[in-house]
């Protein structure tokens, strides 16, 4: 028998493939007239947690998040070895549906005691676990991490935007990939320059990693658990009591690494709102329904 209901999910599946495929196109200026907020407001870390491996809840140890010239800044001046304190920086809300824009780059040398493995290694948590359930001693938020990496001036390919899954599973393919973390197809970025990265997430339906106007990664499906060979490696107390729930929205988190690294924007357009043209807080870019300040279609 024909179906209407599959018909209407099958037409919306469309439309959010060709709303994808046009804002990877033309990034940030598909749209006049959108909200975009700043995530931080280039004079002080207001709206942000921080949380630093074996340290208090918001204990800023050693400065290592600063805002400098209205530049956010992780930085390790002031410590004599890194010890394993890996930092996280987290915005005060958690989101969904959205566009998330930076843009960074990697300075300086990489602090003492820091692994070879982080050197000019940085990322971005995105569907990330609550920070106020973290542990003190927990190095990683269960999370998908859109790793930032710099290139080594040596001339091998050292892709950026890629993915890695602390207490996390991701499908590619429609298929469940098993990989802790999986490369880019991005160019290399050599030296202290400056790189634009775009991430867009749709819930757990379809997340794009985006450098130079080209997705470079995406995936779906993401949940909370382990496999492979990181099977609960990474599971937090938090990731153990959630294992198996999909993640469809969370925090959005800098990161510390131990290479200093510098972020000049962090800025984000909310996708989920009123989608009814009748409402003062409607916005065409919406692709998620949410309240509206009106009186409901009838």
């Amino acid at each position: 028998m024909f179906s209407f209901k599959i018909l209407k999910t099958q037409l919306c599946f469309v439309y959010l493939l060709v709303s994808v495929s046009i804002a990877a196109t033309f990034g940030q200026k598909s749209n006049s007239g959108e909200n975009w907020i700043p995530l931080f407001n280039k004079k002080d870390l207001n709206n942000w947690h921080i949380q630093i491996t074996g340290h208090s809840p918001n204990e800023n140890y050693n400065n290592t998040f600063v805002i400098d010239s209205g530049i956010l800044k992780v930085k390790y001046d002031k410590y004599s070895e890194f010890g394993n304190s890996f930092g996280h920086i987290y915005y005060k809300s958690p989101f969904s549906y959205y566009k998330l824009i930076a843009e960074y780059r990697f300075v300086g040398s990489q602090m003492k005691g820091g692994a070879v493995w982080n050197v000019r290694n940085s990322g971005i948590m995105i569907h990330s676990q609550p920070p106020e359930t973290l542990t003190k001693d927990q190095m990683f938020p269960v999370s998908l991490e859109v790793q930032l990496l710099g290139g080594l001036s040596d001339g091998k390919s050292r892709t950026t935007g890629n993915l890695c899954t602390p207490g996390t599973m991701i499908e590619m393919n429609n298929k469940l990939n098993e990989e802790h973390c999986i490369n880019s197809n991005s160019n290399t970025y050599d030296g202290d320059q400056w790189v634009k990265i775009e991430i867009h997430v749709y819930g757990d339906s379809l997340i794009q990693h985006i450098v130079d106007n080209t997705v470079v990664l995406e995936y779906s499906r993401p949940r909370v658990g382990e496999t492979g060979p990181y099977k609960n490696y990474f599971l937090s107390e938090w990731g153990k009591q959630n294992e198996g729930m999909a993640l469809k929205e969370g925090y959005i988190a800098l990161q510390a690494e131990s290479h200093p690294v510098e972020f000049r924007k962090v800025e984000l357009l909310n996708l989920k709102g009123c989608m009814n043209p009748r409402c003062k807080n409607y916005k065409p870019y919406f692709v998620k329904d949410a309240d509206c300040e009106c009186k409901k279609r009838p």
